[in-house]
């Protein structure tokens, strides 16, 4: 027996314009007027920027400036690369390489919203027929789970930073939901052109970030085809998996036959695949529980109920599917020595999508303290940025505006209206609709998660309004490079070769794109420059590691510039200028 027993007035869909204008809100806001952030991002971004102004063999092996990023897989950075070509002119590099991370977005809230729409129209997963009519039509039914699971998406803490970032998870977890659309629609009456399909996509998601995932989902359908008592096995190991091997195989057998840079990235490709497949371990297993518990909020209550609700009908289309892609995430994990929240991403769609299936059936009582939970999180968070904020423009009180300044030194505030305006705006919003959830009770199914989604979309904006300037006085790069560039300028007249270093991956893209500095390559030789990065504690440890040991380094070394950004103390970078023999 079925366990939703549902009228036709708690089918309520939101209007198409709202949803747009919520998706909006989520996504621009930074994307907008930021420089790219320390770490994937900033890495991503530089390989982006050199493949966007690179040749052939930039484009077929992966790198930063000369520092080669094989791990992961080409597609996202090329991508990033085209927007770079097409609209860097008009908004700059960084801003255009994030047009694509607004597509990637785009797509994977289409895919969620369409994969639980069409699963809620199945026969299987409507409503009770009420004794004296009403129930809903399976269109509004399903057009009224979708909007829930679309919410609940939006509403995941784990997709909020990674969406906002021009890195391949952005790319993955779209690619993983639009599977799960193919999916569906292949489910639903397998036919040729969902198996080429899928196959395409699944061997895009290889080109993304690498072969595992989409190689288990694979084996998941596959194990799902038997379960279900179908056919369709045989469509994704003849059609699909073909397929699938032909996308990632034609990047392959190109960089073996074009062989940039005198070499190949294939070897550290697979190595990094490999490596995410060994025997579970404790270290594995805890760290997906700690952090998928407020990474997968609020989705996984509602997906662990909507389990737990349809476990009489457990083979059912829009149950089963998801959980096999769940299942095949979570063992991914489990496997995963190396863990990393980019590895929990992909469990995020699916989950949306089950747990809108729980929101007809949950308990009046568990909505409710979810509502409550989101309200005074959200209100405190959103309090705490306001709060600040007015510290930091009017100095009163003094001790929370020296406070809040001294997170990013130098810093000067500056009073911006729009900005300023957009979040009063939002923040009233919030307040309207806390009042109107509390007030009328509306009966819709997707009540239980607009005060979640509402209250993420909130906070997040704020935050890229009010502070974002702080933010990014602290996170910048810019004057540090203009300061290299500058000794550069005074020392050696942009004479120089090339720059050896240390710097990690985030760092050496953006000293590169700021200072337009040319760091060493796959065949430099020898560089006549040497830039350092290190700790005040493991400075001289480091440079012996970086330099032969039968080198002498003061000898052969003359430093003519040492800085660090104003807030990080402890990070000290020096330049260095060969001496003429």
């Amino acid at each position: 027996m079925k366990p939703v027993r549902l009228p036709a007035a708690a089918t309520i869909a939101l209007p198409r314009g709202v949803i747009f204008a919520l998706c909006l809100l989520y996504i621009l806001p930074g994307l907008i007027g930021r420089d790219p952030w320390k770490g994937d991002d900033a890495a991503s971004f530089g390989v982006m920027w050199t493949m966007a102004h690179g040749g052939l063999q930039d484009w077929l092996w992966p790198h930063i400036v000369g520092l080669p990023a094989p791990q992961e897989g080409p597609l996202a950075f090329w991508l990033g690369a085209i927007c770079i070509k097409l609209f860097g002119w008009l908004m700059g590099d960084a801003a255009a390489a994030r047009l694509s991370t607004a597509v990637f977005f785009l797509l994977g809230s289409v895919s969620v919203w369409y994969s639980t729409y069409l699963l809620g129209r199945r026969a299987e997963a409507q409503p009770l027929k009420l004794a004296f009519g009403g129930q809903p039509e399976p269109r509004d039914f399903g057009r009224t789970l979708a909007d829930g699971a679309l919410l609940i998406y939006l509403g995941c803490l784990g997709l909020l930073l990674p969406s906002h970032e021009t890195t391949a998870e952005s790319l993955h977890i779209s690619l993983v939901a639009y599977s799960l659309y193919l999916c569906v629609r292949l489910l639903d009456g397998p036919t040729l052109m969902y198996a080429l399909r899928l196959g395409a996509t699944l061997g895009l998601m290889s080109l993304t970030r690498g072969w595992v995932l989409s190689l288990a989902l694979l084996l998941g359908l596959c194990a799902l085809s038997f379960y279900r008592k179908q056919q369709f096995h045989r469509l994704l190991l003849l059609v699909s998996l073909p397929v699938m091997l032909v996308v990632t195989g034609a990047w392959v057998l190109a960089i073996n036959i074009i062989h940039p840079f005198s070499s190949s990235p294939f070897a550290a490709w697979m190595q990094w695949n490999t490596r995410q497949i060994d025997l579970p371990d404790v270290a594995s297993v805890v760290y997906f529980f700690r952090y998928g518990i407020w990474f997968a909020w609020p989705a996984w209550p509602f997906a662990a109920w909507a389990v737990y609700a349809w476990r009489k009908q457990e083979k059912a289309l829009h149950i089963s599917l998801p959980v096999t892609y769940v299942v095949c995430v979570t063992l991914l994990a489990f496997l995963n020595h190396y863990p990393e929240q980019s590895i929990l991403l992909p469990i995020l769609p699916p989950l949306a999508m089950l747990a809108a299936f729980g929101l007809p059936t949950m308990k009046r009582s568990a909505i409710n303290a979810v509502d409550w939970f989101a309200v005074m999180v959200m209100t405190g968070f959103a309090g705490i940025i306001w709060f600040a904020w007015i510290a930091m423009q009017s100095g009163w009180p003094v001790s929370i505006s020296r406070k809040v300044l001294s997170w990013a030194p130098g810093y000067v505030p500056e009073f911006n209206l729009f900005t300023f305006m957009l979040a009063l705006a939002v923040s009233i919003a919030w307040f309207r609709l806390v009042y109107w959830r509390i007030s009328r009770q509306p009966s819709v199914l997707w009540r239980a998660v607009v005060l979640s989604t509402g209250g993420v979309i909130q906070c997040w904006l704020l935050l890229m309004t009010l502070c974002l300037p702080l933010i990014n006085h602290r996170i910048t790069y810019a004057r540090m490079a203009d300061e290299i560039a500058e000794q550069l300028d005074q020392s050696v007249h942009k004479s120089y070769n090339c720059i050896d270093s240390n710097v990690d991956p985030a760092q050496r893209a953006l000293l590169a794109y700021f200072g337009k500095l040319r760091f060493s390559g796959f065949s430099d030789p020898h560089c006549d420059l040497l830039l350092l990065q290190d700790s005040r504690s493991q400075k001289e440890k480091n440079m012996k590691e970086m330099l032969p040991e039968d080198v002498n380094f003061r000898g052969q070394w003359e430093r003519i510039w040492q800085g660090r950004r104003p807030y990080d103390r402890d990070e000290i970078f020096s330049l260095y200028m060969r001496k003429q023999p």
